[in-house]
């Protein structure tokens, strides 16, 4: 089977796309630590994720779920947050689903025992993630981050995130998404 022929066959849930592929295959449009994670995972979970080519104009949600036909359900916000604890400070992500809101003040504080936590600054996120704003995705983020996942994505068939970049978004199950290095799914995550 040739690569037009086998890109042809890789369907996406939803959505209507230009251009469909495993992610695998796309290495080079995805940030360098998503591409990374996917050549290092385990093959049979990192064959499920998809890579959509997209316009980055268009990588804002709402924008993007109406320009792409994509239900809102079926997307997903990877959250940067910054939680404080005796003077130290440590990054963690929250994912979501779009159409809720990542509870920072109750549920992230609680579960990662911190006295106070925000969304991250954008150059920190940006800048300790290795990849774009507006294009942070849960796959392939620094190690010693926590990953909360929301029972909810957990759940869901298939979720769209980002790609690491504005450019591009990835498609996979929302199992895939549960058991992604650090990530710890927890109920309540969103409000």
């Amino acid at each position: 089977m040739s690569e037009q022929q086998a890109e042809q066959a890789v369907r996406a849930p939803f959505g209507n796309f230009p251009r469909v592929r495993r992610a695998v295959d796309a290495a080079a449009e995805l940030a360098p630590p998503v591409a990374a994670l996917l050549a290092g995972w385990d093959a049979g979970l990192a064959r499920q994720v998809l890579y959509v080519d997209t316009d980055p104009e268009l990588a804002d949600t709402a924008v993007f779920c109406a320009a792409y036909d994509v239900p809102a359900e079926a997307s997903a916000n990877c959250v940067v947050v910054a939680a404080k604890r005796g003077g130290e400070t440590t990054l963690a992500a929250g994912l979501v689903l779009a159409t809720t809101r990542l509870d920072v003040n109750k549920a992230v504080r609680g579960h990662l025992g911190a006295r106070k936590v925000s969304f991250a600054p954008m150059d920190t996120a940006v800048g300790e993630s290795g990849m774009e704003y507006g294009g942070i995705t849960p796959v392939g983020l620094p190690a010693p981050w926590p990953l909360l996942v929301d029972a909810a994505v957990a759940a869901a068939p298939y979720v769209l995130v980002g790609s690491g970049r504005r450019r591009g978004k990835l498609i996979l199950p929302g199992a895939v998404a549960a058991a992604l290095p650090g990530a710890r799914v927890l109920e309540g995550l969103a409000g």
